[in-house]
């Protein structure tokens, strides 16, 4: 068996359109889209992926506002950048590049960063909104996951899904979104972590499973059932390159599978434009992304 491949360009493709469509409605009315990216330090890696948010921004018409702060800024200067953009008519949403620098508090950071402007979805109060199923920003990875699947036709409802991987930005919120009955979710959900003694007896249980752990290599095609649909979200760097926590062999007995470059990563990025266009339309009040 030779998987079928999700491709995520394609699908993150129809979604900007669907963005730009939206950014232009609100054009039309005298309303510009607004993101706002504040990057502390100069790590390379950082600096790359802001640069493509501001490049996605362009495509579809969001105006960008970023903030360049120091590798040695102190946590007041950014707290004041971040209460700028919160007080900003211009700015709809804000992104807060990580990792920061060490001697910055991540978490006092994260929480100053208003709900209504929360473009990643991970501010506690939006994901109490996804944990009461209440409309709110949803996390860009996990929204884009579940968007991939409706996009190939990969219904999750009343199926066995296992995740694999327990972190705030994608295996305990995507285990709460699939399990919401709401469209493209209703899902019966285990999860599971590097720690899940005999793992595979766990993975091959499963009618869809999603890899989050970030270990390369670590789902093998001996773990799935055959037939299973497989996400790759989990994506390491070894020696430098980036790489998946899915084997190549997965792709022999998988049904269909997600690739290393292409995958879900586009949709994490469209997602994120749409949680843009979102809390544009609500005028400062959160709104549901899906």
């Amino acid at each position: 068996m030779t998987a079928k491949i999700l491709d995520g360009n394609a699908v993150a493709a129809s979604i900007k359109e669907r963005v730009k469509a939206g950014v232009a409605e609100l054009a039309a009315v005298g309303k510009e889209v607004g993101l706002g990216t504040i990057l502390v330090g100069d790590d390379p890696s950082s600096a790359k992926y802001v640069a493509m948010k501001h490049r996605d921004c362009h495509e579809v018409g969001i105006a960008s506002f970023h903030r360049q702060l120091s590798a040695d800024a102190t946590q007041a200067e950014l707290l004041a950048v971040i209460e700028e953009m919160n007080s900003s008519g211009e700015v709809d949403s804000i992104l807060l590049q990580l990792p920061l620098p060490a001697g910055l508090d991540q978490l006092q950071a994260l929480l100053s960063i208003s709900p209504a402007k929360d473009v990643d979805g991970l501010h506690p109060v939006n994901l109490g909104r996804l944990v009461m199923n209440e409309p709110g920003p949803l996390p860009c990875t996990p929204a884009g996951i579940v968007e991939l699947l409706s996009f190939y036709d990969v219904g999750v409802e009343h199926k066995h899904v296992v995740l694999v991987g327990r972190g705030l930005t994608i295996g305990r919120p995507l285990a709460m979104l699939l399990s919401a009955k709401r469209k493209g979710c209703n899902a019966t959900v285990t999860i599971a972590h590097t720690g899940t003694e005999d793992l595979g007896t766990v993975t091959r249980q499963g009618d869809v499973v999603i890899a989050a752990a970030g270990v390369a290599g670590l789902i093998r095609g001996d773990m799935i059932k055959p037939g299973a649909v497989v996400v790759g979200a989990g994506t390491p760097f070894v020696n430098g390159k980036l790489s998946s926590d899915l084997d190549p062999s997965v792709a022999e007995v998988a049904s269909a599978v997600t690739p290393t470059v292409g995958g879900v990563g586009p949709m994490t990025r469209a997602m994120l434009l749409v949680n843009a266009l979102e809390a544009a339309r609500a005028g400062g009040v959160g709104a549901n992304a899906g």
